[in-house]
């Protein structure tokens, strides 16, 4: 069995302590531990974080130009999710493992 020492909150050794085979005597598996990481990570988060839709972000209300006739795609609002500081299309449910 492979001992460790133990110390203190002063720094200073206490005593020896024998681990157990069976659970420290074993080679690690890199990519478990590693993606328990990032699950442990992912879970600390405080998950306030929000997108806006087309609906929430300010402005827009004007139709930018007419409809007909300028040479240009039709657009109804500025903040349509293919313009720059528009809304998003579709807020989706992120999971993590």
């Amino acid at each position: 069995m492979p001992k460790v020492e133990v110390y203190n909150v002063e720094g200073k050794k206490v005593s020896d302590l024998e681990l157990k085979e069976e659970v420290f005597g074993i080679e690690p598996n890199e990519a478990v531990v590693h993606s328990v990481l990032i699950n442990y990570l992912a879970n600390q988060r405080q998950g306030t974080q929000s997108t806006k839709t087309r609906s929430e972000v300010r402005g827009g209300g004007k139709k930018p130009w007419r409809q007909k006739g300028t040479g240009r795609a039709r657009q109804g609002s500025i903040r349509a999710p293919q313009w720059i500081k528009g809304g998003i299309a579709l807020r989706t449910k992120t999971t993590f493992l």
